[in-house]
């Protein structure tokens, strides 16, 4: 190997050649100027060289990435390098430095880039990179000027110069929420960048619905590149620019040029995510290589030719099935990766000899072999491999939800609605600051309008406007995420409210305000979310190198070697995107605040009604439902046999058990009135006693807050005429249990009580009301998550990646066995309305024949018997393939179920299924056949599952017997002689009941094809049949890449060679919809 040698000259300087074997026989003949030659030992008459000068500084020249490229280089047989020395560039006239042809010249902190313009123009050199240029690199406005003019797409921006001479560019308003900068308004999550590229300070700033705050970037120092703070004010001094947050998943892009025809690219966890480096066992920044997508080479071409810098790296976003370049850094090499020093030198070498060669008259013949040919693997073998995940999850543990509804006609609300466009849809909903301090001005003044009246229907009105009043002035602050006020349009007044046996249409039309508050996710709840995630990697197979033998490493494994398509969505409600943010935390190892990842990884789904829905806007069939219940839970006398059909058709087990428990249900709704009013009246002892005043109840709560939701329960429970709101049942549970869990050293009495018997009533109210018979129950649930049921289709169908996914370079690869793996994962978070209409869509939409199929009997049974979905519940799908099938039998899912949170008291008849992945009882369905005859496995974080008798629930898991190299971590992992490794599958996965508060996931059935699922779709009426096309390609016949060496030549893409279904997008699909 060549190696490098730092000698002295003395100008004219004389050309030294340094023997290949690296013996020292050079001798300084001048140390006043001293540079360093690299030259081969030339046997005859030395021929014409090429000198290639390296000008730049030491910390830059002498780097480990530079030293192996020049090593390359100078193999070329007429080529020397010389670099010269930071004393020579920093402390010599230009006239001195030593002379060459080629120039590979770059700016770098303490460069005199002025000097090395000089000497360019003084010696003419061929320029691999442009240094005039590189001023314009050191701007971001030029930046982001060239970029734009290149038609290269960049996110949104604005510049504010705080520059005297140019007053009309400094204009900037700063709202809670946004920032405008000269006429251009940037909604939070917005990001300020320092002009100067050399200034690494960059900021992002988050909305106050997502906490608030900013995090701030930096150069990175040790394991830290940016940390989160409270302050969400813009910076005061400097020049900026503003720009819109592109959300990435986590994930940045780092693209390094090596002339217009070659581009390598490198992922790494986004700095801004939770400001945690990742390192491998040398200290060194873990990044990963993926795959460029055809537009994404263009855009590496057109930066390369646009900024004249054959070197060069610049950062790609890929956010919403776009890539967005968001920097260019100028000259950049890849770190640690022998590949890419092997092609840089190489394509560099070529480069320079076609330049220079024919100009020195040496002979030299343009190579034609291609610089990057991409040669993907292909996967195959006898193993089921996991291929997509997904997941639908009840948010954690909440404060309880409240709510209050009023009439007003002041014309006031009716200029706010206008204000708002209400009027498009007929409903508005105002979650935003400075929204509900609108609101709270309206109710301030009309409060104080309607202080001096007298009339009963006054001051009732007055009454429900001091409680708007004191419920947004809760706090002292606003926070979209736990307030919001809903206004509907009614055009002929108020319709009959259900606490009125009459009511009267009025022809002048009014607005039903609907305030909600509470619903915050808990301290709990995140770490019910946080603990879930992290023991939901376990849903994975195993991983290797420094992830081997640690349960669930093998999900990190994925996710960081960029082999894991993940994406998280949840609805609009604050608490909804707090759980999918703290379960995001665990699931990925991240570190710091929830709202870095929040913004970041979580998807808003308020889209075509994903995961929202309008609670206040029921269907005709649920309007129809509420009555039935309304009127048999109104009957004072014991459930007859009549009430046993009429309220419990589909014979649910849990159903009965509550029905029977209650037996007289105004009775037992009396009881529950005493217990309220016994409650209050502890409430308001405990707030007389002195001992007290200052006493603080879980999660900040007072006792006067305590008192307020109990009373207004205990107004609203029991109506004017005697009778019972059971609508307000749930909400009588919820305040309950939240108590019982939470508040329980406050030792109020009757609370164990109150809780049982408003438990009791809720099991039957709660599941009813999304329908009572199996017909209904499907309609309403049809009507809920018609959007969701559909995604989840495509996401099951989609087994193919698209090009928007970042995908691991199988050539740069190292440590890695399988670079063409790809797991699915699609995370849905939502509210119990969702979750309880997929579970009904899944038992009575004819996915299977309880009376033909002894597993789903089973299952059908077990979900019978539970009474309550609570926080935390899951319903997840798992795919696999056997390569080793052909068409539609290769595919494998699986319909997994948990019903989130224990109780607040240990049940003793709460049901237990048949734990997660058991085996099929029904041998004979052959949809998952016994595979005890395999004894291999292509390699070993393959998704491994054998079917075991149910006489073994032991899991058992073999280690892959992979050498570790020198380099611990997980980029030097080797493998032995012997690649096969004997095959156990696993089927109890450790950590699907490792987190002690959630019950753990039940196996609903493990043998469905999917054919059974989109025949189960099509005929549920779900999704017409004609909008699914099928294309199930055949290649169950081909070797597997390690077993032979003509595979790895073949250029086939791995994601055309693994697709197995795809959906033809039908005329009803919109454009969104399409790029999920």
């Amino acid at each position: 190997m060549v190696k490098l040698h730092q000698v002295g000259i003395s100008p004219p300087h004389k050309r030294v050649k340094v023997p290949l074997d690296g013996i020292p026989s050079l001798q300084c003949i001048n140390r006043t100027t001293q540079l360093g030659l690299i030259g081969k030992l030339a046997e005859g008459p030395p021929e014409r060289q090429i000198v290639v000068g390296i000008c730049a500084m030491t910390k830059k020249s002498k780097s480990k990435p530079m030293t192996q490229i020049l090593e390359r280089l100078c193999k070329f047989e007429y080529i020397t390098v010389v670099i010269m020395g930071e004393d020579v560039i920093l402390n010599e006239p230009v006239e001195n430095w030593p002379s060459c042809d080629c120039l590979i010249s770059f700016h770098s902190k303490g460069f005199p880039l002025d000097k090395a313009v000089a000497y360019a123009k003084l010696c003419k050199p061929f320029l691999i990179n442009d240094l005039d240029m590189q001023y314009y690199i050191q701007d971001r406005r030029e930046v982001y000027r060239i970029l734009q003019e290149e038609g290269i797409d960049l996110p949104r921006y604005a510049v504010l110069n705080r520059d005297p001479d140019r007053p009309e560019e400094c204009n900037l308003v700063e709202g809670e929420d946004h920032v405008e900068v000269n006429g251009a308004v940037f909604p939070k999550p917005f990001v300020e960048k320092p002009v100067s590229a050399e200034d690494h300070n960059v900021y992002i700033y988050y909305p106050t619905s997502a906490g608030g705050g900013s995090q701030r970037l930096f150069r990175k120092i040790g394991s830290r590149s940016s940390v989160y703070s409270p302050e969400s004010s813009v910076r005061k001094t400097g020049s900026y620019i503003y720009e819109e947050f592109m959300p990435t998943d986590g994930t940045d892009v780092k693209v390094y040029t090596v002339g217009p025809d070659y581009a390598h690219a490198e992922a790494r966890k986004s700095p801004a995510l939770d400001g945690k480096v990742e390192r491998d066992s040398e200290g060194k920044e873990i990044r990963y290589p993926v795959m460029l997508t055809a537009m994404e080479k263009l855009v590496a071409r057109k930066v390369c030719v646009a900024f004249k810098q054959t070197v060069c790296g610049f950062d790609l976003l890929r956010a919403n099935g776009h890539s967005f370049v968001c920097d260019v850094n100028g000259f950049s090499f890849v770190k640690n990766s022998m590949k890419y020093y092997d092609d840089c030198a190489k394509i560099l070498g070529n480069i320079i000899m076609r330049e220079l060669a024919p100009q020195f008259h040496i002979p030299w013949s343009i190579p034609t072999e291609a610089e990057d040919i991409p040669i993907v693997p292909t996967t195959s073998g006898t193993m089921m491999e996991l291929r997509c995940v997904i997941a639908v999850i009840r948010h954690g543990d909440r404060t309880p939800k409240q709510k209050m509804k009023m009439e007003v006609k002041h014309p006031r609300f009716f200029e706010l609605f206008e204000k708002y466009d209400g009027y498009k849809t007929g409903k508005l909903k105002l979650k935003r600051p400075e929204q509900l301090q609108e609101v709270l001005d309206i109710a301030r003044q009309l409060v104080v309008d309607l202080g001096t009246h007298s009339d009963c229907e006054i001051e009732e009105r007055k009454s429900k406007l001091e409680q708007l009043k004191s419920v947004l002035e809760m706090y002292g602050h606003f926070s979209g995420i736990n307030r919001k006020v809903q206004l509907t349009y009614l055009p002929h007044g108020h319709p009959k409210a259900a606490s009125e046996d009459e009511a009267r249409r009025e022809p002048s039309p009014s607005l039903l305000l609907v305030l909600k508050w509470g619903g915050e996710l808990t301290p709990a709840g995140r770490v019910q979310a946080e603990e879930l995630g992290r023991a939901f990697r376990c849903m994975y197979p195993g991983g290797q190198g420094d992830y081997a033998g640690f349960p669930g490493c093998g999900l990190l494994r994925l996710h960081s070697t960029y082999r894991h398509d993940l994406k998280i969505y949840a609805s609009d409600e604050g608490r909804v995107q707090m759980t999918a943010a703290a379960f995001a935390k665990g699931l990925l190892a991240l570190e710091g605040e929830l709202t870095p990842i929040l913004v970041q990884m979580v998807k808003s789904a308020n889209m075509n009604g994903l995961l929202d829905s309008d609670s206040d806007s029921l269907s005709s069939c649920q309007h129809r439902v509420k009555a039935r219940l309304h009127e048999i839970m109104q009957k004072d006398a014991e459930f007859c046999e009549e009430d046993y059909e009429k309220l419990a058709p589909t014979g649910s087990a849990s159903l009965l058990n509550s029905m029977t428990f209650i037996q007289n249900p105004v009775e037992v709704c009396n009881q529950v009135f005493s217990l309220i009013e016994n409650l209050t009246s502890q409430i308001r002892k405990r707030l007389e006693d002195p001992k007290s005043a200052d006493l603080q109840l879980y999660h900040s709560e007072t006792l006067e807050l305590m008192l307020q939701r109990w009373s207004k329960l205990e107004r609203d429970f029991r109506m004017k005429n005697g009778r019972y709101d059971i609508s307000k049942i749930p909400d009588i549970y919820d305040c309950i249990k939240y108590d019982v869990q939470h508040n329980c050293a406050l030792k109020l009495e009757g609370t164990a009580e109150l809780f049982k018997l408003s438990k009791a009533l809720a099991d039957v109210i709660i599941p009813q009301e999304y329908g009572i018979n199996k017909e209904e129950k499907l309609e309403i649930a049809i009507g809920f998550c018609l959007p969701l049921i559909k995604k989840i289709q495509l996401d099951l169908q989609r087994t193919h990646e698209d090009e928007s996914v970042n995908k691991l370079h199988p050539l740069y690869s190292r440590g890695v066995l399988s670079p063409g793996r790809h797991v699915r994962t699609r995370l849905y978070f939502t509210s119990e309305s969702h979750v309880h209409s997929l579970l009904s869509i899944f038992r009575y939409g004819g996915l299977l024949d309880e009376n033909k199929d002894q597993q789903w009997k089973r299952a059908m049974d077990y979900l019978s018997a539970i009474s309550e979905l609570n926080y935390m519940t899951q319903i997840v799908i798992m795919l696999y393939e056997d390569n080793n099938k052909v068409r539609e039998e290769r595919f494998h899912v699986e319909l997994h179920f948990s019903p989130g949170v224990k109780g607040c008291e240990e049940d003793r008849n709460v049901p237990t299924g048949f734990g997660f992945r058991p085996a099929s009882a029904e041998v004979n369905q052959g949809s998952l056949e016994d595979l005890s005859k395999e004894k291999s496995m292509d390699e070993p974080d393959c998704a491994q599952q054998r079917s075991p008798q149910l006489s073994e629930p032991v899991s058992i898991q073999r280690r892959s017997p992979l050498i570790r190299n020198r380099k611990t971590g997980s980029m030097e992992v080797t493998m032995p002689q012997a690649p096969l490794i004997v095959l156990v599958k696993v089927f109890c996965f450790e950590g699907c009941s490792m987190v002690p508060t959630i019950y753990p996931l039940e196996t609903l059935h493990n043998s469905l094809s999917l054919r059974q699922v989109n025949d189960f779709a099509i005929l549920s009426g779900l999704w017409p049949a004609q909008h699914w096309h099928m294309e199930i390609p055949s290649f169950h016949n081909q070797p597997h890449p390690c077993l032979t060496q003509s595979s790895m030549q073949d250029s086939r893409s791995f994601s055309s060679s693994l697709t197995s279904f795809s959906a033809a997008p039908g005329p009803h699909m919109s454009q969104s919809q399409q790029s999920w």
